[in-house]
């Protein structure tokens, strides 16, 4: 039987995690709100109730299940598995879940530490191979130090979702859905070698 090296929580059962045997996966089936491993996590808590959107959604749409800040506990059960097993929590650059939860925003380019032993950057995943910038922040926890990233902010050829606000020149080719959420498989090694780092692996 393959060891697990680390957990992934919150991700797609056919997704880039999917097929890694050494990766103990937690999908929507398994709900990842439920981990109580002690391997360390790289956690995707769904982050569509997080975002500056989510309140435009919720004035049009109503609905509990459209409720701002209301993803039934995802991101707190992922912050507490990262701080409880070590670890790292990604969500997207801007996201209000950071200031719930008492999070420093990252700020300039490389890791900054918090005052209570964690890590905080941002990272463009386009430097891994995503076809859009997709600004991420990436929250981290564990005995070392985390390593270096690429820190590069690639310009991506698509963008996510709707039009470019500065006007129809500036626009690329839209990318939603499955393809915009997808993480490239470089930037999943990554946070999987940083779970693994964050026990001296």
């Amino acid at each position: 039987m393959t060891r697990h090296i680390c957990a992934a929580l919150f991700v797609r059962p056919d997704g880039c995690y999917s097929g890694m045997g050494d990766v103990d996966l937690w999908d929507e089936e398994r709900d990842a709100r439920k981990y109580n491993g002690i391997l360390p996590v790289v956690a995707h808590p769904p982050c569509q109730l997080w975002g500056n959107l989510a309140s435009v959604n919720y004035a049009r749409w109503g609905g509990e299940n459209n409720k701002p800040k209301n993803d039934q506990g995802c991101f707190e059960s992922a912050l507490y598995s990262v701080n409880s097993c070590g670890g790292v929590l990604e969500h997207p650059a801007g996201t209000k879940a950071f200031s719930e939860y008492g999070i420093p925003h990252p700020t300039g380019s490389g890791w900054q530490a918090t005052i209570d032993g964690a890590w905080v950057c941002e990272v463009w995943q386009s430097a891994y191979g995503h076809k859009a910038n997709k600004a991420t922040w990436l929250y981290y926890r564990g005995f070392y130090p985390p390593h270096k990233l690429k820190w590069d902010r690639v310009a991506g050829t698509h963008q996510i979702g709707g039009c470019d606000k500065r006007g129809k020149a500036k626009n690329k080719p839209t990318i939603r859905g499955v393809e915009a959420s997808a993480t490239p498989i470089k930037f999943r090694d990554e946070l999987i070698k940083l779970a693994v780092n964050t026990r001296g692996g």
